[in-house]
């Protein structure tokens, strides 16, 4: 059996961003440049069966793209008037360039590029987070869909939109001077931010982590980083993504089975992620208030250095979660405080905090609102409603391993 879908499956996973970002430099127009990426995938599945898989998937691709894209224009009539507008002197011959095998390793500063034009404040800000989960990062959009809490066709139809905008407006494929940054860099920050968490809790899947996306988050919020070395929220990011990922070897059993955090085995943890993220977290509430990144990297990093469940500094973590909520009021937030208010004050005291963000509504549809509520009553030993907590949980899940770790809740329960 053949090697070259799944070859082509993981070059997907991996280099769609630095090949589409790439694409994009030479189009300047999103839609022929995402056409022209996924031809070239059509072509490497027929291609590589005969010439074989390449040594460097991307650079091929993103030849094999910017011709596609380039064949477009040309066809348009549209290649001689817009050349010497598009391109920088360094790619006025065209034609040469897209035979040079492309460096990968110039690539991430076309993507950064691609990410703050998805993230111009001509969009509305849902608008730019998605556009730039599903361009940049590769997010499908029911996945996209599901970390907004919409249906698939509405986001769809706002994907649309924001890519005519950004036509209609001429929005410029750069990265903004510095004194253009601050009106983009919470949506950048926050789609890094998304990204990782799509990755760390896949929506759906046979696995709980995609790696391929974590990853890609991690390099962007070190890009970020130093692009801006004095931005306390952008180390604040960098900080809630380094401590997460430091726990990332224990969430999971030998198997693949999701485990608690009281379950998790801390030996394995990368200690040298943990001290980075703290050094991260020390400057990112230096030199005044603290921002939402701030303050969730300190939350990460308090759960990173306990040195057991038990030992966790619970009482802490809640008075940031408070600091947290009158930054960043998020129901997701005030579900994740009432966790953490369960193991100061009994799960009676989070359960009243859950009743009120069913009552808001803003969490319908959110699985982990009724995983949260069985835990809780489960540990109260109200197992009837517990299980029918944990079966609400499992009707919103699509991912195999939560899937698996709810159904033996209910099954013990």
């Amino acid at each position: 059996m053949s090697d070259v879908p799944e070859a082509v499956a993981a070059a997907h996973r991996r280099e769609w961003a630095y090949v589409l970002a790439a694409t994009v430099r030479l189009t300047r127009d999103l839609d022929t440049a995402e056409d022209a990426v996924q031809d070239a995938y059509v072509q490497a599945l027929r291609t590589w069966e005969t010439d074989g898989v390449p040594s460097r998937p991307g650079a091929w691709l993103t030849t094999v793209a910017r011709r596609n894209a380039l064949n477009v224009m040309r066809r348009g009539r549209t290649l001689t008037a817009k050349l010497p507008l598009l391109l920088g002197p360094e790619e006025a011959d065209m034609e040469a360039a897209v035979e040079i095998e492309v460096e990968i390793d110039t690539i991430p500063d076309d993507r950064l590029r691609l990410i703050f034009t998805c993230c111009h404040p001509a969009l509305a800000r849902e608008a730019q987070v998605a556009l730039t989960l599903r361009l940049v990062c590769g997010v499908a959009t029911p996945d996209i869909a599901q970390a907004f809490l919409v249906p698939e066709p509405t986001m769809a139809a706002r994907l649309t939109r924001a890519k005519k905008k950004i036509a209609a407006a001429r929005i410029p494929y750069a990265v903004p001077a510095a004194g253009d940054l601050p009106p983009r860099l919470d949506a950048v920050l926050s789609v890094v931010h998304l990204l990782y968490a799509t990755g760390h809790t896949a929506p759906s899947g046979g696995t709980l982590v995609r790696d391929e996306l974590t990853a890609r988050a991690v390099d962007l919020a070190r890009m970020l980083r130093l692009l801006l070395p004095a931005d306390r929220e952008v180390a604040g990011l960098l900080g809630l993504l380094l401590a997460n990922e430091a726990r990332r070897a224990s969430r999971t059993s030998a198997d693949g089975r999701l485990l608690r955090l009281d379950a998790q085995d801390r030996s394995l943890w990368d200690t040298s992620l943990v001290a980075e993220a703290d050094r991260l977290v020390v400057s990112a509430l230096t030199g005044g208030p603290p921002g939402r990144f701030a303050l969730q990297a300190a939350i990460a990093c308090l759960h990173a250095q306990a040195s057991s469940y038990s030992a966790t500094d619970w009482p802490q973590i809640v008075t940031l979660y408070d600091a947290l909520l009158r930054v960043w009021p998020s129901p997701v937030v005030a579900l994740n405080r009432a966790v953490a208010v369960s193991m100061v004050s009994g799960p009676e005291a989070a359960l009243a905090e859950i009743a009120a963000l069913e009552e808001d509504g803003r969490l319908a549809g959110y699985r982990y609102l009724p995983a949260t509520k069985a835990d809780l009553l489960r540990r109260l030993g109200r197992d009837a409603e517990a299980s029918e907590a944990y079966r609400a949980a499992l009707a919103l899940s699509d991912n195999a391993a939560e899937q698996e770790f709810l159904n033996d809740r209910l099954q013990s329960s």
